[in-house]
């Protein structure tokens, strides 16, 4: 199958979880993606457990589907090497801001005046224009100012960061949506786009999907944050031996909830009786439901609400996923062989294209480790990137941190399943 990216190039010039993450998703889709790093690497290589140096865990999942270049672009040779990375690229992604990417030269103006039909993407924490725009930004900043630490502790009654990196991963999906739009605007037009993707506007516009509620109408629609789930007793459920997680919303399936746990009076209650009148009643409803569902464990919870056809399920540790039978069933998780990491495991990419999945085509990059090979495809001489290693311009990473044999083709790395 071909894929739909297949042939499209991108220079991913970011760092941390947001831009790789991205760019990983690119990838995923068939794109050709180089990354190119500062000489001390993407700070993720070293976060984490890990079986070589600046091979870590955090690094391993945002980074598949790459190779890594290592320039100095605080020196001329490097900037230079760095043009010629830009005229073979379809896309541009960094995640600097934007006033040091122009002190480096490399401005939306200076990229598209080089290569007119780039895509160019800039990862910001603000939108231009506003007093932000120079602050830096990272996921726990962001969670901050955009109300997500609001909506924890409302919730939990602790002031506290959703526990996952929350705002880089949906910023991410947001950043990889909207390249693909400017790249679809660039091959229905031909000309070049700037795509602008703002972590604190985009965290802002998600959160209030739902929780601008009552702002929605201006001067008397009430308070903003959505009452249902806000409510402290939207929770799985406790239940004998545990805990369930039960999703009756519709008439239909709370009567039949009502009707499984003997209680067919409460179809009739006002309070319960709609979708309004539930919404209004909320945590009524769901102190109720939580008291009925104490009576009996987990599993006959399971058995009955499934019956039912209500959704339901058990809650899941993080260690259970790794052995979820419809995960397994789906091939979700892959064991894959790494020349130098060994045996690892991967998440599939979710997406199917005409009901084929993805293939991984190529794993991590230790870094630097396609320097050479790279700068030879855009065409520079050996004579060339011999002087900007000398200088300090280009790290060839072959071989300095493995033992590896410098003429090693590790660009072939097979990524072979175990299955």
């Amino acid at each position: 199958m071909s894929s739909p990216l297949q042939g499209v190039k991108v220079l991913d010039l970011t760092t941390v979880i947001l831009g790789p993450y991205t760019t990983q998703i690119l990838g995923e889709m068939g794109a050709e993606v180089i990354k190119v790093e500062a000489p001390a690497g993407d700070s993720t290589r070293f976060t984490g457990p890990r079986r070589s140096a600046d091979m870590a865990a955090l690094f391993m999942n945002v980074n598949r589907h790459k190779r890594s270049i290592v320039l100095d672009l605080k020196q001329s040779l490097g900037r230079e090497a760095f043009w010629r990375l830009v005229d073979w690229a379809d896309i541009l992604v960094h995640n600097m801001r934007p006033q040091k990417m122009a002190k480096l030269g490399f401005s939306p103006e200076a990229v598209l005046a080089r290569n007119p039909k780039i895509v160019y993407a800039g990862l910001y924490g603000y939108r231009q224009g506003g007093p932000y725009e120079l602050r830096p930004a990272y996921d726990d900043i962001i969670q901050g100012q955009s109300g997500i630490v609001d909506l924890m502790s409302r919730a939990t009654g602790e002031v506290r960061y959703a526990p996952t990196v929350m705002a880089d991963k949906t910023c991410a999906l947001a950043a990889a949506y909207s390249i693909l739009a400017g790249l679809f605007a660039r091959e229905r037009s031909g000309a070049g786009q700037v795509v602008e993707m703002p972590m604190f506007e985009t965290m802002v516009s998600f959160v209030f999907v739902e929780h601008l509620y009552g702002g929605t109408f201006v001067g008397d629609g009430g308070e903003v944050g959505y009452g249902r789930a806000l409510d402290p007793w939207r929770q799985p459920y406790p239940t004998k031996d545990g805990y369930i997680c039960m999703m009756a919303y519709t008439d239909v399936q709370w009567s039949r909830f009502w009707t499984e746990v003997g209680r067919d009076d409460l179809k009739h209650d006002p309070r319960f009786v709609d979708f309004a009148s539930r919404a209004e009643n909320i945590s009524a409803l769901y102190e109720l439901a939580g008291g009925l569902l104490r009576e009996r464990s987990t599993s006959e919870w399971e058995d009955v609400l499934s019956r039912a056809e209500i959704p339901n399920t058990r809650v899941n540790t993080l260690d259970d996923l790794l052995e979820d039978p419809h995960l397994e069933s789906v091939g979700f998780f892959q064991s894959m062989r790494h020349d130098t990491e060994g045996d690892i495991l991967v998440t599939d990419t979710p997406t199917r294209f005409n009901g084929e999945r993805g293939r991984i085509q190529r794993l991590q990059p230790h870094l630097g480790e396609h320097s050479v090979e790279v700068l030879q495809e855009v065409g520079l001489t050996p004579q060339e990137i011999e002087a900007m290693i000398a200088e300090g311009a280009c790290l060839d990473g072959r071989g300095v941190r493995l033992g590896v044999p410098a003429d090693t083709e590790q660009s072939q790395r097979s990524a072979k399943s175990s299955e």
